[in-house]
């Protein structure tokens, strides 16, 4: 086991002293038979869709999942580089563009980012990637040379013959005519010189000195920047608009009507940003216009009330479990909508000419935003090139891609290359959110502490469907029509409105614990509000409800938040363990006087998380001092990076926590920036201890587990100093 605390000053040397910008290319499936979106460089082999090698032994490495500040570069540039035998600092490592061959594995094969999946899916590829580029090396390198292969060995991108080192790239010319072996045997976990080791992200310099190019960054010739006015309440429609004053103002060019809303083009940003203020929009607005958040609670109350729902998880006898319990808890815990709040906002650079385009854009579904540009300018997908670029943060707020297709018809109807921009406010009162939720959880305990009877309901809206609904036109062959496209669009969308029940609105409500007699129900209620994935989905609420519930279950066994746990997750052994480890650390934590602790676990992406916040309450407001993390990810590649992504993921969890609140008036959303908005501030973060449990199996998920443990953890901590049982989030004291 590895215990890491750092602070910030670490974490600033750590990360400024990066190994290089390397640039990658790879292919997990090897040889394509489409053309591979690979840097042209002279005399350069490809083995395969991932890596690139030239005759200067400048080896490229492709990455196909998209970095947004997770160290996925890192971590899967690791991957290759281990059983390649270099340096991952002496790769050059570039973010590949759309092609098939850099699907995501645990996505269908769909080139997507998210889901905490990028070093879970492709940690084995990805070394057998490694393991065969080197393997075919050697055998280049056995035939120029006159030797037997088993008489040479490698280190550092050099083959070693008779003590003189040869680079790699010697011998590519005859790589090329040679088999890619296949299946080669990969390094034992003893042998890793870089797997399981710190080292500092290979991304740390371009971003410390600002020479990481970000969407937002990119500047092509003749480019214009628009900015589009959009309906105040979401599914709205343009009755009819005004754009003469607009057009009057210095700097612009163009004002057009889009499936959005009305765009404004100009020469500079700020230019259209000023005339946008000024267009005169009449609206038609959908029944969302008169809906508030109350009117949005209410409703799910009422539901929660009803006999309905939907069966999505069941087992054993429900009613036999209650009826031998000895002691019955149920209450009621509410989540409210909540946006993703990227530091980057959404932004898009399209140039179209003729029968080809090219976009610059940072998302977390290149291949989908290669098929929307496709459909929305009329042009075959080969003729599309996406240039993808760093993310400034998404949570899964880049996988609704809204900009793109804006960006496309902009460029479209004025016939320029445009830069479209978000501006914080668009993105916050006109984005996609995390859906509120409501859940009751009634539960039945038995004498001996054991949880007998469970039964958890949750009322809200899902998140697949509308995911399904932005993402599935980018998927599907352009030579389908717009209405058949539609067609499978609001067929998706209905299933999930009676027919079955959408996962990733009840996971987390019953998996972590030994549930014997359990029953989750879920009723479908979707007022209009765009809904889509938040860092941790629907774990991000689930987690709160289910680990409050339990720790007033531990107030009613006599056994204490650790042992209650334990006893109740004898069939998790990968969570009892982790729960374990975090309350023998807790035992031996001193609180200062005034202080309290309070602990929550749970598992998630595949990774179990097991945290303790101390916290301590001065005129009702609640401040969190420190967390314990303790976190099973199995190996972790890279450590630091695994200490780095709970860091952030507590962080993002306690600023939803403690501010994170939408409030919707007459169907608008009253937030709109930081100052109504906040973000967790520095004067408010809590040191941090990350503990890794020490493993030797393939990878599980690291960037979002962290976060559904930090909310309960907080709650019952407050309990323990206050008495209060907080069931709502945000946190707020009476």
């Amino acid at each position: 086991m590895s215990t890491l605390n750092y602070s910030r000053r670490n974490f600033l040397r750590t990360t400024g002293i990066a190994g290089g910008g390397l640039v990658v290319g790879f292919s997990l499936s090897g040889c394509s038979s489409s053309t591979l979106p690979l840097q042209p460089v002279a005399d350069a082999y490809a083995p395969n869709a991932f890596l690139q090698l030239t005759p200067e032994n400048v080896i490229r490495f492709y990455c196909p999942r998209d970095e947004m500040g997770q160290g996925v570069t890192t971590g899967l540039a690791t991957c290759v580089a281990e059983e390649l035998d270099i340096d991952p600092a002496n790769l050059l490592i570039e973010l590949a563009g759309a092609h098939s061959d850099y699907g995501n594995p645990d996505f269908g094969g769909m080139q997507g980012t998210g889901g905490s999946t990028s070093i879970k899916a492709h940690y084995t590829q990805l070394r057998q990637v490694g393991a065969d580029t080197r393997a075919l090396l050697l055998n280049a390198a056995a035939a120029d040379l006159g030797v037997s292969v088993t008489s040479l060995s490698t280190e550092n991108g050099h083959v070693v013959a008779n003590g003189e080192r040869h680079p790699y790239g010697q011998f590519i010319g005859t790589a090329a005519g040679l088999e890619v072996p296949a299946e080669t045997p990969l390094k034992s976990d003893n042998d890793f010189n870089y797997i399981g080791k710190d080292f500092p992200r290979l991304d740390g310099i371009s971003k410390s000195t600002g020479t990481a190019t970000y969407g937002i960054d990119v500047d092509i010739p003749g480019m214009h920047h628009a900015v589009v006015k959009r309906s105040p309440v979401a599914g709205g429609t343009v009755a009819s608009f005004d754009g003469s004053s607009a057009l009057a103002m210095n700097g612009v060019t163009d004002v057009v009507e889009i499936a959005s809303g009305v765009a404004v083009v100009a020469e500079k940003f700020w230019q259209a940003k000023q005339a946008v203020a000024v267009l005169e929009v009449q609206w038609d607005l959908p029944e969302l216009s008169s809906v508030d958040s109350a009117k949005v609670r209410a409703d799910y109350e009422q539901l929660m009330d009803s006999s309905e729902g939907e069966s999505a998880e069941s087992a054993g006898e429900l009613e036999t479990g209650f009826a031998g319990a000895q002691d019955v808890i149920e209450q009621r815990y509410w989540a409210p909508y909540l946006a993703h709040a990227p530091m980057e906002p959404m932004n898009a650079v399209i140039n179209i000419e003729g029968d080809k385009a090219e976009l610059w854009s940072g998302t977390q579904g290149p291949g989908i935003a290669q098929g929307l540009v496709a459909r929305y300018a009329g042009l075959d997908k080969e003729n599309v090139t996406v240039h993808q670029t760093y993310l400034g943060g998404a949570f899964g707020r880049r996988g609704t891609l809204t900009h793109i297709i804006e960006a496309t018809q902009v460029a479209l109807e004025a016939k320029k290359p445009i830069h479209l921009l978000w501006t914080r406010e668009d993105d916050i009162k006109s984005g996609v959110y995390r859906p509120a939720s409501l859940m009751n959880i009634r539960a039945g305990l038995g004498d001996d502490g054991k949880i007998l009877a469970w039964q958890a309901k949750r009322v809200g809206g899902n998140i697949t469907p509308g995911t399904l609904r932005a993402a599935l036109p980018g998927v599907m062959p352009t030579a389908i029509s717009n209405g058949v496209v539609d067609w499978v669009v609001g067929l998706s969308s209905d299933a999930f409105d009676g027919w079955v029940v959408d996962h990733s609105s009840i996971e987390g409500l019953y998996e972590d614990y030994d549930l014997p007699n359990r029953e989750v129900l879920h009723v479908t209620k979707n007022h209009g509000v765009p809904l889509t994935f938040w860092r941790s989905v629907g774990h991000s609420f689930t987690a709160f409800a289910k680990e409050s519930l339990v720790d007033e279950l531990v107030g009613q066994s006599g056994l204490d938040a650790v042992e209650f746990r334990l006893r109740n997750t004898e069939n998790n052994p990968r969570l009892h363990n982790v729960i374990k480890i975090a309350g023998e650390r807790m035992r031996a934590m001193r609180p200062e006087t005034g202080r309290y602790l309070g602990f929550a676990a749970h598992g998630s992406f595949s990774s179990y998380v097991a945290e303790v916040a101390e916290i301590s309450i001065e005129n009702d407001q609640i401040r969190v001092h420190n967390v314990l993390c303790v976190v099973d990810c199995r190996v972790a590649v890279n450590p630091d990076i695994v200490v780095a992504q709970m860091e952030g993921a507590v962080m993002y969890g306690l600023t939803a926590a403690l501010h994170g609140d939408l409030n919707l008036v007459e169907g608008v959303f009253k937030e709109s920036n930081f100052h109504d908005y906040p973000i967790l501030r520095m004067n408010e973060a809590p040191n941090i201890e990350v503990v890794i449990v020490d493993s030797n199996e393939a990878p599980t998920g690291v960037g979002e587990p962290g976060l559904p443990p930090i909310a309960p953890a907080v709650a019952n901590a407050v309990f323990a100093a206050s008495g209060q049982r907080l069931r709502s989030l945000p946190l707020r004291l009476a």
